[in-house]
């Protein structure tokens, strides 16, 4: 599966995003889709996932009640939207799909990945 992700820009901290990734080449719905986000000092990150249906997610702590996970498998669409935005939030951000069932907070989960969409979060 390609994917694509968009959204990302400049803002101000408090405010929000919403990250796009668009899927292509296979069928959406087989994967459990996860974003992830990377700075140059730090390894890429988990941040959020999402089951096939969309019935369950998972946040990592510190986006927890700010970011909402979900997806459109009509349009093959996952989303991101994010709220009070902090600075350390700053990031770029990946999506990527995992074939096998369960969730997984390691990048070795996931099979295929988006080329990532710039956030930065200024004071």
């Amino acid at each position: 599966v390609q994917l694509q992700a968009s959204g990302g820009g400049l803002v101000q901290a408090g405010a929000s995003l919403r990250l796009s990734c668009a899927a292509s080449g296979r069928t959406f719905s087989n994967y459990i889709m996860g974003w992830f986000r990377q700075t140059p000092a730090k390894e890429r990150e988990f941040v959020s996932a999402i089951t096939w249906n969309g019935v369950s997610t998972l946040y990592k702590d510190s986006v927890k009640g700010r970011f909402t996970i979900s997806r459109d498998n009509a349009r093959n669409t996952l989303y991101l939207q994010m709220n009070s935005l902090k600075p350390e939030d700053a990031a770029v951000y990946y999506c990527a799909a995992r074939r096998a069932s369960g969730f997984s907070q390691d990048t070795q989960g996931y099979d295929y990945w988006g080329q990532g969409t710039l956030v930065t979060v200024s004071n």
